[in-house]
């Protein structure tokens, strides 16, 4: 299998596994899929890592592959393959990419649908497509920009250059570097962490933040008044509101 999905402490690990570069050619990215929708349904997975192992995150698309796609091709393609990174994006749950070496781009925009990315010191990141004649295709223009801002992502996608660690924390493209011997424990901690917090209320923290982004203040606010309310219905709040009553903040075990 090029992609798995291991589940330890509540964590789902969906690891990317098609050496040497974990290239994202068709069947690796209609696994990702799948898997990302699987982590989605299990409730023994509460957060989710997306890691490449230790050398490398993913170098990109399959190039060889794109090269005898033509452009009927590519137009019955290309859906299946932003659909593939989506899934992983709209996982209901925290994800974390821990992302070692080339991250690179169909390997950026698959960081880009993480929550929060962990980044080793000697990772590179980038979206070289221009370099192909092409631009970004998984999600590349619209998550970039969203992320970093339109001047940041332009000039990123418009002269293909790779950044390093440092500035890719610098312009907020990742949010914390590490040694890279350490980025899949740190993103296992992350993940950890949260997979041991009220699952409901951070699937509601999620969806208000993802859905307020994209649309206007007053219906984000509706949004998040709407998931305010309803969470008083969960036994999480229950339990969190009385351990701050007895025993004061930030002892409430949700599990």
């Amino acid at each position: 299998m090029t992609v798995t999905l291991e589940v330890s402490e509540g964590v789902g690990t969906l690891r990317l596994d098609r050496p040497p570069m974990n290239a994202l050619d068709v069947d690796t990215q209609d696994r990702i899929k799948e898997l990302a929708e699987e982590a989605g349904r299990r409730e023994d997975v509460r957060a989710v890592v997306v890691y490449g192992g230790e050398k490398v995150f993913a170098a990109g698309a399959d190039i060889k592959e794109m090269q005898n796609m033509d452009h009927a091709a590519m137009v019955l393609r290309a859906r299946g393959l932003q659909d593939s990174f989506t899934a992983v994006a709209r996982i209901p749950k925290p994800v974390v990419a821990a992302v070692t070496g080339y991250a690179l781009g169909g390997g950026c925009e698959l960081a880009l649908c993480a929550d929060y990315r962990i980044a080793a010191d000697n990772a590179k990141l980038g979206q070289p497509e221009i370099l192909l004649g092409l631009i970004p295709g998984a999600g590349g223009t619209q998550r970039l920009p969203r992320l970093v801002g339109p001047s940041k992502a332009k000039d990123l996608i418009f002269t293909g250059r790779m950044v390093k660690a440092d500035e890719a924390l610098a312009i907020g493209l990742v949010d914390r570097v590490v040694p890279a011997a350490d980025v899949y424990s740190e993103a296992h901690a992350w993940a950890a962490r949260l997979a041991r917090g009220p699952a409901i209320a951070l699937r509601a923290a999620k969806e208000a933040v993802d859905t307020g982004v994209e649309t206007d203040l007053e219906t984000g606010l509706a949004v998040e008044r709407n998931w305010f309310a309803g969470l008083f219905a969960t036994e999480d709040r229950e339990r969190g509101m009385r351990s701050f009553v007895e025993e004061g903040p930030g002892k409430a075990k949700f599990l």
